[in-house]
């Protein structure tokens, strides 16, 4: 073999090389932790206010059942109407997240199924209101 035709073989081969790495980088997915991220962020001190507020109560404990995730708010706001929204983030994949609303006994206690969370880890980001105060936390969750 002749070094013209190394040569030519050094070359194919680097353009196949360079071709393999093109088409397994556009097949790549990159995601976004939010779709509306320049609103999220304007709404960013709604955030730090509510994570105030809920520094000043005592700690969401997040515990599981072989069935269930269970959420426990603070006991002081037991007995007091209570919204909000958990959203159970998985930084790996997209299509694990899940938004829920909260439905909160009397108790304070917040039941989520298990069937409906990928055994994965989570960050859990809780927003809650109760009367005109609004409250925030996060915690993070591996459901086995």
């Amino acid at each position: 073999m002749t070094w013209g035709n190394k040569l030519l073989l050094v070359f194919a081969g680097f353009a196949v090389l360079i071709g393999t790495l093109v088409y397994k980088c556009s097949q790549q997915n990159f995601e976004l932790v939010s779709k509306d991220y320049y609103n999220d962020e304007l709404r960013y001190q709604d955030k730090i206010d509510g994570v105030n507020n809920a520094n000043k109560l005592s700690n969401v404990q997040i515990a599981q059942t072989p069935g269930e995730v269970s959420i426990q708010l603070p006991k002081e706001l037991n007995g007091l109407a209570t919204t909000g929204q958990a959203w159970f983030y998985c930084p790996t994949n997209a299509s694990n997240d899940r938004k829920m609303s909260l439905v909160v006994t009397d108790d304070g206690a917040i039941k989520i199924d298990k069937r409906k969370l990928a055994k994965t880890n989570y960050q859990v980001k809780l927003s809650w209101q109760t009367g005109n105060d609004k409250f925030y936390n996060e915690q993070s969750l591996k459901v086995r």
